[in-house]
């Protein structure tokens, strides 16, 4: 005969499984965050929790219990824009032409990086702590460029000779001169996909 499963056992497997509204709290806590942060780094009224938690549709009570403190917000949105930039490199160049592919990526990367000025300050402590790593960042984003450099290879759209690491530290370059939403910006990151494109 079967041995009932204990209730201390089912209650900690249900409590494994979040439920989907706290899902869904969460990430549109993460998504008014990252707005609030890019904007508040192009000169915008300053991110605050209550204003994140507003623009979410939650109560700061919720916003709370998902990140209990504004270092916790801002390391969580951090790693999900890192994860996504990243994603998104596969479904570019899967779906797109290699040089749009390329380019578009270069968009949503600026977007990233506009959200990270924003929060400039408490991500350098989370940096000072080791809580988070710059060379993972680094290294994480140069796999991304490879696997569109590749894709473009592969096409015949873009040189075989460029290495991944040197279009990030170009990438890089553009957007510590110029900013991502800086007017020089889109020319010189439409200079740097037709640098790595395949002459005719």
């Amino acid at each position: 005969m079967a041995a009932a499963s204990s209730p201390r056992a089912s209650a900690s497997g249900a409590s494994r499984a979040p439920r989907a509204d706290a899902v869904r709290n969460r990430e549109k806590l993460l998504e008014a965050a990252r707005n609030a942060y890019a904007v508040a780094s192009e000169g915008g009224p300053e991110a605050t929790l209550e204003g994140i938690a507003r623009a979410a549709g939650v109560g700061i009570g919720t916003l709370y219990r998902h990140f209990p403190d504004r270092e916790a917000l801002v390391e969580a949105v951090y790693a999900a824009e890192l994860d996504a930039i990243v994603a998104a490199a596969a479904g570019l160049a899967a779906s797109e032409p290699p040089e749009r592919a390329l380019r578009a990526w270069f968009g949503r990367y600026g977007e990233f990086v506009a959200a990270k000025r924003g929060m400039a300050g408490t991500l350098r402590s989370a940096f000072d702590a080791g809580r988070l790593a710059p060379s993972t960042t680094r290294a994480r984003v140069t796999e991304a460029v490879a696997v569109l450099l590749e894709a473009g290879a592969k096409a015949g759209a873009l040189r075989t000779d460029v290495r991944a690491d040197d279009v990030t530290a170009l990438l890089l370059g553009v957007f510590l001169s110029a900013g991502p939403r800086g007017e020089q910006t889109p020319r010189l990151l439409d200079l740097l996909v037709d640098a790595v494109r395949v002459r005719g």
